[in-house]
């Protein structure tokens, strides 16, 4: 989940370097590092903590060179400290990593044997020393080519050369790599995003693959060494991405704009005037669509978790979902008839597209919801319905999550109307309620002043409980989910009716108890197990569709949200979780966008 960038100019690179690595840091920020070649000699500059305290570094001692390489580190094999920061350099090369090397202990032992010392506790260093073992006979695009055939794992390289001033050489198996282009100046990047202040022409590696690149010139390489052509990519131009107007944080801004985002999101998909949903060229006919399997991680695997309610209620599919890291490790039965779907935001996820690459081998069919278009879970996807919530760099997930929904159900609504579960009435009455979607997400976002007040009663609690039944179980573990990404304050969400079978046991005098309560069929269930919860002493907050909330003496804070129909209250209950979570962590100083040990864009297994 680390984040490389390289420059090859006919400038100084070091200002945009640290200028890309500044966007790169929602995948890491445990330190920060960047080398430049001036005079054949390669200046190294590294710290812990954020680009920030690197860029002072610079300016006190700057960096010449108009070639460079520079990272952002989530720490993976080592402490987050200067001397396990990359990148890691010999004499003769200097390497930034993304990724993780399986069988870096192995190679280690061997080159110890052979005298070699290494400097850090790190995988990445293996990789330094072979190539530079390598180069004594080897030319540099060889000695990359045979430390390669040697490593195991996953990963994205930057590589410098003392002696071969004019090249950078990038390397790709797994983890994500993107080349830009410009005019006397060529780029090395994890993602698209990072390059896009310099360049919006884009190629992307494929695994296996080595690009060469100068200010002038780039060339790609298969995994046998031979050249090949790449497709360039256009980006579109969106100039705010990293603006945070006047917004104290990426968290805030973005929770906010869900409004907007919803809406362009369901302008997107929804044909007003036909009062249709413009979903087409499924990758197998929607009638014979045997089951659904729904993949994906964190946020995205709670996204899943409430499709299949929508799912189920609407369609007369059969539906899983799994875990990406355990649905990559499981015995799995593959059908030609069933649709695998992939649900990622920023569409790198490793353990999703490693999931995704076992469907493709085994030729079934494959979509992805993504956020990032140009990812690699895109384009190794059959189909792909993008959510169109613009650019997230806050790490916890809040308009990626609400776009996953939105496109999630409107996909359902499309199967159902296809395939004939539903009659025409009730499909476009759901379409009429979806366009509201956007007025009552602003009209849940008022619920902040409310909020604000409720966040304090947090700020002692040792643990707090999320409960819901239906499709507000999901949105509980999201709610608790978030409150432990931001404030570090242990949390955990659960079925409300399974409070008997164990978790009622945690309640004490005073615990936090979210209730998600919307008006459905499960309410007074609902009610039922909150009053459990109260005759133990829990300190009960509701969230509720209901017009009329619970008049309880024992209700500590009640919260209404908009009510449109029972299928899309779990879209508008989650508003309130994600301000609970951003206000108890503001009230608790913790750095809102970049929690701590958490990273955007998780690229390693």
């Amino acid at each position: 989940m680390c984040g490389i960038i390289g420059i090859a100019s006919n400038k100084p690179v070091s200002i945009n370097i640290i200028n890309s690595l500044k966007k790169l840091e929602y995948r890491g920020y445990d330190s920060a590092g960047l080398a430049t070649l001036t005079n054949n000699f390669i200046n190294e500059k590294k710290c812990s903590g954020r680009v920030e305290e690197l860029e002072k570094i610079l300016f006190k001692t700057p960096s010449n060179g108009n070639i460079g390489i520079g990272h952002v580190r989530w720490a993976t094999h080592g402490v987050a400290n200067v001397i396990n920061a990359h990148p890691h350099s010999s004499e003769q090369v200097s390497v930034v990593h993304n990724g993780i090397i399986e069988n870096s202990d192995e190679i280690k032992k061997e080159l110890e044997a052979k005298g070699l010392k290494f400097k850090s506790q790190t995988d990445t260093e293996v990789i330094t020393l072979l190539i530079t073992e390598a180069l004594k006979n080897s030319n540099p695009l060889d000695s990359v080519f045979k430390t390669l055939n040697k490593l195991h794992g996953s990963f994205a390289l930057g590589i410098l050369f003392k002696n071969f001033s004019d090249i950078i050489i990038g390397a790709r198996r797994g983890s994500p790599l993107a080349v830009g282009y410009s005019n006397g100046e060529n780029y090395l990047g994890s993602d698209s995003y990072a390059l896009k202040s310099m360049t919006n022409k884009i190629s992307y590696l494929d695994d296996g693959e080595v690009c060469v690149l100068s200010k002038d010139n780039v060339n790609f390489y298969d995994a046998n060494q031979k050249k090949i052509n790449k497709k360039t990519h256009i980006l579109s131009e969106n100039e705010n991405i990293a603006d945070k107007g006047e917004y104290k944080n990426f968290m805030s801004k973005e929770i906010f704009e869900q409004s907007k985002t919803a809406k362009n999101c369901i302008n997107e998909y929804i044909d007003s005037l036909k009062r249709d949903i413009n979903i087409y060229d499924f990758p197998l006919d929607p009638k014979k669509i045997n089951k659904i399997i729904l993949i994906g991680c964190g946020t995205a695997y709670h996204s899943c978790l409430v499709a299949k309610y929508w799912l189920e209620e609407l369609t007369s599919i059969d539906i899983e979902i799994d875990i990406a890291s355990e649905f990559r490790y499981r015995r799995l039965k593959f059908n030609k008839n069933n649709l695998y779907i992939f649900v990622s935001q920023s569409g790198e996820t490793a353990d999703t597209a490693a999931a995704l690459d076992i469907c493709k081998k085994n030729k079934v069919k494959t979509c992805s919801i993504i956020n990032v278009v140009e990812s690699t879970i895109a384009r190794n996807s059959d189909w792909v319905l993008p959510i169109h919530a613009g650019p997230e760099i806050g790490v916890a997930s809040t308009k990626a999550f609400i776009g996953q929904l939105l496109v999630l159900f409107i996909l359902s609504l499309k199967l159902a109307k296809i395939r004939d579960d539903i009659d025409e009435k009730i499909y476009e009455k759901n379409i009429k309620n979806l366009k509201k979607i956007p007025v009552s997400l602003q009209e849940s976002l008022k619920t902040e002043n409310n909020i604000q007040v409720m966040a304090k009663e947090f700020l002692k609690a040792k643990g707090s409980m999320f409960l819901g039944r239906g499709s507000s179980y999901p949105i509980a573990l999201e709610g608790a989910l978030k409150l432990k990404e931001l404030s570090y304050l242990h949390a955990e969400g659960y079925p409300a009716g399974e409070m008997k079978h164990g978790p009622l046991a945690l309640i004490e005098e005073g615990l936090p108890v979210i209730i998600i309560a919307p008006k459905d069929k499960y309410f007074e269930k609902t009610l039922s197990n909150m009053q459990e919860v109260i005759a133990r002493g829990g300190k009960i907050f509701f969230i509720t569709d209901n017009k009329k909330i619970i008049a309880n003496d024992n209700i500590r804070f009640g919260l209404r949200v908009p009510f449109l129909n029972n299928l899309l209250s779990p879209i508008l209950l989650t508003i309130p979780l994600q301000l609970l979570a951003y206000h108890v962590a503001l009230l608790k100083n913790c750095d809102i966008d970049k929690p701590r040990n958490l990273a955007k864009s998780v690229t390693v297994e």
